[in-house]
């Protein structure tokens, strides 16, 4: 528990102590029974009296502090002791539920706060310096030991290590990474020590980028807290002023009316109008929900794109990097005459010196060492592919044309991606498939979207149409558009926006440069950040930290449990303030349960809103 609720508990403490003292013992008379009213009432009171005096003066004065201190001040008055006492006694537990919940909630924002690196170590004039993250320029070398935080975006140049990306991505699983692999800030590094080359400066750094996105989260609000503040912000005043006419009008209209009687009622109309309830309870709900999500690795920018989720009616999605993996990997071989080893060796010492993509998966799925005296002549045919001489056979791998120009017989493979079909000493020997392969988690998201009630899951690429045709089929997509420029994919977002409802929200996630101006374009626009570029990222309002599209989905639904909890809380909360109120102003209800209206309504509206955070990873 922190200082200020363990204050806030011991004064709650003394103060009830002091009532109990004061209810159990017999005094003669009512003086000292009221001394200890008024030390109980001074205790768990006097800062917020001293606060509704401090916002007089500045300017504020109809909000809850002041709303309070005129009921109390008033039940005074007319001799009420133990009930002016039992309002302060009662707001000051309300308050401390309030304290609690928001502490846990941010709690769960704030543990994103640990990846933030205290220093880094420097390579500089052949020495190690300790300077702070923000000192160090692109192009220098840091020195990241085991166990320390990764303080800025890099390449590693020497060393290799497994890397603990849970703070970032959410995956528990650590990452091996060695020469060459480029390595992100906020990780943390578990054995090996590694030198990394610095290429981004700290306010550009991945773990920067993350963190100013949860700060500045609160600055957007939704709909629904624009509506709480300006309710609050009229409804205070309208109702001290109907206060003081209950107060005053009927002992001046009506016959045999008694001035203390009204007042009475005056005061508990004052407790229990208090928007307490709806002021703390609404935006607690949204901030629970952000937290929700961050637990799960998604980093919601605004409660504004928060409530917006859960009107999603249309998800439009990028294929490369977000419905499939991005990289390109040996899928299939089909050998003739040879076994699939060989013919995948021979393929890939023909493609040894090309830093092709082909030749790099080739390369990543061979995984031996290549001895490049085994190959005595190559020669690159544009438009066709490679012809080489590898242990003294000559080598063709290429596309169909390269078969045709060689007048190789060969059986035309009607799989789905970039098909290599390989020649030996003339004859042919077989096909190698190469294909992006669709991520396992995107069959579980297209399959939560539709059991969340989404009318439309559609794919906008700039792939070829057989291969988009392909993954559109295995995931059971409603429509899909391939071959597309940037200024393409902004036609049919603009005319699948002119599909949805008036309330209803389209989705667009992609990880690319070229995605950047969609993902401004549409209602919400979700990066993926795990493999996301910056201008994707910068762009969107949502960032999923992993590469899983199943956790904008599960937003979706923490989106919709967040807005039923809201709406909850604001029916529930007016419709008993509301009775309450027309109950006290008639008199048929005392102060006590004003009390119950204003700080007990508060209370449970807290404990619903609390639910958010219950949600499982």
């Amino acid at each position: 528990m922190n200082r200020k609720r363990s204050k806030q508990l011991i004064t709650i403490i003394v103060s009830l102590l002091l009532v109990i003292i004061s209810l159990l013992l017999k005094f003669d008379g009512e003086l000292y029974h009221n001394i200890l009213y008024v030390v109980a009432y001074i205790i768990v009171g006097y800062e917020i009296v001293l606060k509704a005096v401090r916002n007089i003066f500045k300017g504020k004065v109809f909000d809850e502090n002041f709303l309070m201190t005129v009921a109390t001040t008033g039940a005074f008055c007319i001799g009420e002791f133990p009930e002016a006492v039992a309002v302060m006694l009662f707001y000051q537990v309300g308050e401390l539920f309030q304290n609690y919940a928001v502490d846990k909630s941010r709690g769960y924002v704030a543990s994103l706060m640990d990846i933030r690196p205290d220093y880094a170590n420097v390579y500089r004039k052949d020495e190690i310096e300790r300077v702070d993250p923000d000192e160090i320029n692109i192009g220098e070398v840091i020195l990241v030991k085991p166990g320390e935080k990764i303080p800025l975006d890099g390449i590693i140049v020497e060393g290799e290590s497994m890397l603990d990306t849970v703070a970032l991505t959410g995956e528990v699983v650590p990452r091996k990474v060695g020469l060459n692999d480029e390595v992100l800030s906020g990780c943390i590094n578990n054995d090996g020590i590694l030198k990394i080359k610095v290429n981004k400066e700290f306010g550009e750094s991945t773990v920067s980028k993350i963190l100013d996105l949860v700060e500045n989260a609160g600055t957007r609000k939704s709909k629904s807290e624009n509506f709480i503040s300006k309710f609050a912000k009229y409804y205070t005043p309208i109702v001290v002023i109907v206060a003081v006419a209950l107060a005053v009008i009927p002992s001046l209209v009506i016959e045999d009316a008694v001035f203390t009687d009204w007042l009475y009622r005056a005061l508990s109309f004052l407790v229990v109008s208090c928007p307490c309830a709806l002021v703390i309870s609404i935006p607690l709900s949204f901030f629970g929900g952000i937290g929700a999500a961050s637990k799960m690795g998604v980093l919601i920018k605004g409660s504004n794109y928060l409530e917006a989720l859960a009107g999603t009616e249309i998800v439009v999605c990028d294929k490369t990097g977000t419905l499939t993996e991005g990289v390109f990997k040996v899928q299939k071989i089909d050998s003739i005459g040879y076994s699939d080893d060989d013919l995948l060796r021979y393929a890939t010492y023909t493609e040894s010196f090309s830093n092709h993509p082909i030749s790099l998966s080739l390369k990543q799925a061979y995984n031996k060492e290549i001895n490049e005296k085994l190959v005595t002549k190559t020669q690159e045919i544009s438009g066709q592919g490679v012809l080489a001489k590898v242990d003294g056979k000559m080598v063709l791998v290429g596309n169909e044309k390269l078969m045709k120009e060689y007048n190789i017989k060969f059986q035309k493979s009607k799989e789905t991606g970039t098909t290599l079909y390989i020649a030996i000493n003339d004859e042919f020997a077989g096909t190698i498939l190469i294909a992006d392969k669709i991520k396992k988690d995107s069959y579980k998201a297209i399959k939560l979207f539709k059991n969340s009630n989404v009318k439309k899951v559609v794919m906008l690429t700039g792939d070829r149409e057989n291969i988009s045709e392909s993954v559109a089929n295995e995931l059971d997509l409603d429509e899909y558009h391939a071959e597309l420029l940037p200024q393409d994919k902004v036609y049919w977002v603009e005319k699948l926006m002119r599909q949805k409802s008036s309330v209803g929200k389209l989705i667009f996630v992609g990880d690319g440069i070229n995605d950047a101006p969609v993902l401004a374009l549409s209602d919400i626009g979700v990066a993926m950040g795990g493999l996301g570029s910056d201008a994707a990222i910068e762009a969107a309002d949502v960032v999923i930290m992993t590469d899983e599209p199943s956790k904008i989905a599960n937003s979706v639904q923490i989106s919709k449990k967040t807005m039923r909890i809201v709406r909850q809380n604001i029916v529930f909360a007016i419709a008993v303030k509301i009775a309450v109120l027309i109950l006290s102003s008639l008199g048929f209800v005392s102060m006590w349960a004003a009390v119950f209206a204003d700080v007990g309504v508060s209370v449970l509206a807290i404990i619903n809103a609390l639910r958010i955070l219950r949600i499982k990873k």
